[in-house]
């Protein structure tokens, strides 16, 4: 697949904001390195958005893609950046960058990047709390098992260096970074991460990772799916487990990074984050096991098979709903149009 995707890089955001100053940032720096700027609104999203820059995709432009999954995916929904990530095959770009409207990009955002590296490497040492490799803080990425929070983790310096596939890349965020509710009804923000550190994280080794400052290279990007018909504050940490789990079937790792982006949070009701949150509470550990448990084939003609094999197993968990599976499928059939 990737020797086929030469076009620029590109960066995908969903969002209903008016034009604030991450967006603007972001269609700056996009339009100056020569990048494409996906924005994919929703119902709420300003009738008029304009940003120099920015390619604005409305609710109507959104079905003219002729996209399968466009006409499938529920309204007032992050998972509609799916849409975004389809255009960005569609366009053959090298490279997706994908972040949030509350992010303002560091210059590590916009630094070149490669899958193939040689970093520090953990493998097969179950949860891992990667966010400790990073800061000498008690804190924890969205998504870690809360029973693995107080797991030790060995020392950065002891892990080997190894060269490492690495076709995701998850930049941390300083300031307000993305942590449970949890964390944030009981200790203290802002906080800063170390800015000298790489680690991947390869087969065996889970950990979540987010939408909120994320790259991805071509050969992934079937793995870029965000379920709909699930807990919102669980649909990128479930989709990172679902593409962790068919990254490890195909030789690769997840790299993590240094902070690449500042978040300034949009206004969320910790309470209903912490609501939201509970299904990850109770089941990302099961989740976990059953998804390692699952007989996948390796290789890029088994990715939408791969997919559907996971998502079925969420839905047999009853964490997804059924009707997941339909968008799954649309998903796997906007990807076959698209190869």
């Amino acid at each position: 697949m990737a020797s086929v995707y030469e076009g620029p890089a590109s960066v995908v955001v969903t969002s209903i904001s008016a034009p604030n100053a991450a967006l603007r940032e972001l269609a700056g720096q996009s339009k100056a390195r020569g990048y494409s700027f996906f924005l994919i609104g929703d119902v709420p999203s300003p009738a008029d958005f304009s940003i120099d820059g920015c390619e604005f995709y409305s609710l109507a432009r959104q079905q003219a893609t002729g996209l399968k999954i466009a006409e499938l995916l529920p309204t007032r929904h992050y998972a509609r950046k799916n849409i975004g990530y389809l255009l960005v095959m569609r366009t053959r770009s090298r490279m997706l960058l994908e972040t949030d409207d509350d992010n303002m990009p560091l210059p590590g955002f916009w630094a070149a990047r490669q899958p193939e590296q040689r970093v520090a490497t953990l493998a097969g040492s179950s949860w891992t709390n990667v966010y400790a490799f990073f800061s000498e803080a008690n804190i924890w990425p969205r998504g870690l098992p809360l029973d693995a929070i107080q797991t030790p983790q060995p020392a950065f310096e002891s892990l080997p260096v190894m060269e490492a596939d690495c076709p995701i890349h998850q930049g941390l965020a300083d300031g307000n970074p993305d942590v449970d509710a949890i964390y944030r009804l009981v200790l203290p923000l802002p906080i800063t991460f170390r800015p000298d550190r790489r680690v991947a994280l390869s087969a065996g080794a889970w950990s979540p990772f987010n939408s909120q400052s994320t790259a991805w290279f071509p050969k992934a990007y079937p793995l870029l799916y965000l379920p709909s018909y699930c807990s919102f504050r669980m649909t990128d940490i479930w989709r990172s487990f679902v593409a962790q789990r068919i990254a490890w079937e195909n030789g690769w790792s997840v790299l993590y990074t240094s902070p690449d982006v500042f978040q300034e949070r949009n206004e969320h009701s910790l309470m209903r984050d912490f609501a939201d949150e509970v299904p990850g509470y109770l089941h990302n550990r099961t989740i976990g096991s059953r998804l390692e448990a699952l007989k996948l084939e390796a290789g890029p003609e088994n990715m939408g098979e791969n997919l559907i094999r996971c998502y079925e197993e969420l839905v047999r968990l009853t964490v997804v709903d059924a009707k997941e599976m339909a968008l799954v499928k649309a998903w796997a059939q906007d990807l076959a149009e698209l190869a």
